[in-house]
C-alpha cells in the first residue's frame, strides 16, 4: 500500500469536517484508504479535488466533554468530540483508547448511518496492518468523534436470544410499512412493526470468540449475496448492511475478545435495521448469470465508477469473497456500480 498517499490525503480531509449540508457523512477518508489499499492511489488526490469541494468546515469545540455520557449523540458537540478523542490518542496508546470507547459507542452503532463505526473500521485496519503515524491517529480519533457525536441506539436492539443461523435470521426480518424519510426518521418506526423485537434477537448468539468472527464473517457475506436481490430499493443506504458488520469485523482483532460477542449483537442490529427500513419486501427478478471477474479488476471497475459509496462495496465484498470463495458475492459491486 502506497501509505504516502494515504496520509496525504489525512492531511487534507483532516481540515474539513464529518459531515456535510448538515447531516451527510464525510467519506473522504474511507474512500481514499479503500483506493489506495487495493492499488488504486494514483486517483485519490484527483478525486479528493473534487470531493472536498463539497465538505463542511472542521466543527469548532465548544466545551471540553467532561460528562460523556451526556454528550453522546449531540451532534452540536461534534467539534467537542473531535478535540477529546485528539487529546486521549496523543496521551495513550491507540488500542487502550479504542477497547475503553468501543464499548461506549457501540450501543449507538447507527450513528450516521452506520458510518461511525464504518469510519472507525477503515481507520483500525490501517493502524493494524500499516503502522501508526500522527496521521493515521488523527484519523481514528475523528473517526470515534464522529461517532460519538452522532451516537444512536437501534431500537430494541440488544443481547442475541435467538437460535437462528444468519441466513435464516436475515430472511425473516420483517419492513417497516412506510419507507419514507432519512434513516432517523425510518429508524423511529421500528418500534411499531409487530415482529421487529424478534427479528432484533432473532440470531443464535455466539458461544465464543472464534465463532464471533465466523458469524460476522457470515453475516457480512449474506447481506452481500442480499444486495443483489434487494439494492434495487435502496442503492446507496443497502451499501451499509455490508460495510457496517465489515467494519466491525475489521476491528475485531484490535479488542478483547469479551467485546466480540457484543460486537456481533450490534451489527446484527445494525445490518437488520437497515435491511428492515430500505430493502423492498419483494426481492428483484432475478439478473442474467454473470461470471465474475476476478478480485483485481472488481475493484478497479468500481475505481473507475467514482462513486465513494460503490468503491466502499466493492472493498467489503472482496473481503467476503476471501472468505467464502463465492465469486457471486462480487457481483454486488458491479450491481451497485449499475445502480448508483
Amino acid at each position: 500500500m502506497d501509505d504516502g498517499i494515504l496520509d496525504e490525503a489525512y492531511q487534507r480531509l483532516h481540515r474539513t469536517g464529518p459531515e456535510f449540508e448538515g447531516w451527510l457523512s464525510n467519506h473522504g477518508p474511507m474512500a481514499a484508504e479503500a483506493l489506495v489499499r487495493h492499488g488504486h492511489g494514483n486517483r485519490v488526490h484527483r478525486w479528493l479535488d473534487g470531493y472536498l469541494r463539497r465538505l463542511d468546515e472542521l466543527p469548532r469545540g465548544l466545551r471540553p466533554v467532561d460528562d460523556w455520557r451526556a454528550a453522546l449523540g449531540d451532534p452540536k458537540r461534534a467539534g467537542d468530540w473531535l478535540a477529546h478523542f485528539d487529546r486521549e490518542l496523543r496521551e495513550h496508546p491507540w488500542q487502550e483508547v479504542l477497547g475503553r470507547w468501543w464499548p461506549r459507542l457501540l450501543p449507538g452503532i447507527a450513528a450516521g448511518a452506520t458510518h461511525g463505526v464504518i469510519r472507525v473500521g477503515h481507520a483500525v485496519r490501517v493502524l493494524r496492518t500499516d503502522g501508526v503515524n500522527p496521521a493515521r491517529l488523527a484519523e481514528l480519533g475523528q473517526a470515534l468523534g464522529y461517532w460519538a457525536a452522532r451516537w444512536q441506539p437501534v431500537p430494541a436492539a440488544g443481547p442475541l436470544t435467538g437460535r437462528s443461523d444468519v441466513a435464516t435470521a436475515l430472511a425473516g426480518v420483517p419492513r417497516i410499512p412506510e419507507q419514507t424519510g432519512g434513516i432517523r426518521q425510518r429508524l423511529a418506526r421500528l418500534p411499531d412493526v409487530p415482529d421487529w423485537s424478534g427479528a432484533a434477537a432473532a440470531l443464535r448468539p455466539p458461544a465464543d470468540p472464534a465463532e464471533a468472527e465466523r458469524t460476522l464473517t457470515e453475516l457480512a457475506y449474506r447481506a452481500g449475496l442480499d444486495y443483489l436481490r434487494f439494492g434495487h430499493g435502496n442503492p446507496v443506504m443497502l451499501v451499509h448492511a455490508v460495510t457496517a458488520p465489515t467494519a466491525v469485523l475489521r476491528a475485531l482483532p484490535a479488542l478483547d475478545p469479551a467485546l466480540w460477542a457484543p460486537s456481533v449483537a450490534a451489527a446484527w442490529s445494525a445490518t437488520a435495521a437497515v435491511t428492515s427500513v430500505y430493502a423492498p419486501s419483494t426481492p428483484a427478478a432475478p439478473r442474467p448469470a454473470t461470471v465474475a471477474s476476478e478480485p483485481a479488476e472488481v475493484f478497479a471497475r468500481a475505481a473507475r465508477h467514482g462513486d465513494e459509496h460503490v468503491v466502499k462495496l466493492a472493498d467489503a465484498v472482496l473481503d467476503a469473497y476471501a472468505t467464502s470463495g463465492d465469486a457471486t458475492v462480487l457481483t454486488a459491486a458491479a450491481y451497485a456500480g449499475h445502480l448508483i
